[in-house]
């Protein structure tokens, strides 16, 4: 790992959840952190339900666009964290992985969304505490 930590979200979209964690983790960490997104089938845009549920805690998101997965970015972080894409995620050794089940906030209203922002906050705050020493 160099100096500075780097972690990639992976979901199908790259619209609900990874956005969502990208957000947090930008927010939780700042700059100690660097931090990526992508989708194994990108949308067009973020879901609109994502960004207001983030803007209810004061995270904004609406500068973020969905990106396609790409080997480089895998390469490039340290931890790959993925939500849902399956098979679709390249394995390089020597990375950390983890997948996180959680629901997909496509569709769904805003309550819901909520929920899943909560527990990506709490998932992203103990791998901060992880990647970060105290």
């Amino acid at each position: 790992m160099s100096d500075t930590p780097s972690v990639l979200f992976v979901c199908v979209h790259n619209a609900g959840r990874s956005q969502m964690a990208a957000g947090w983790l930008r927010h939780l960490a700042g700059d100690r952190i660097e931090v990526r997104s992508a989708g194994s089938a990108p949308a067009d845009h973020i879901n609109p339900v994502a960004v207001e549920a983030m803007r209810e805690v004061g995270i904004d998101i609406t500068d973020q666009q969905p990106k396609i997965l790409t080997v480089d970015a895998v390469e490039a972080s340290d931890a790959v964290i993925t939500m849902g894409c399956g098979d679709a995620c390249p394995i390089f050794p020597g990375k950390r992985y983890e997948d996180w089940k959680l629901d997909d906030p496509a569709g769904q209203g805003i309550d819901a969304v909520r929920a899943i922002r909560d527990q990506i906050k709490e998932r992203v705050g103990k791998l901060t505490a992880d990647l970060l020493p105290a």
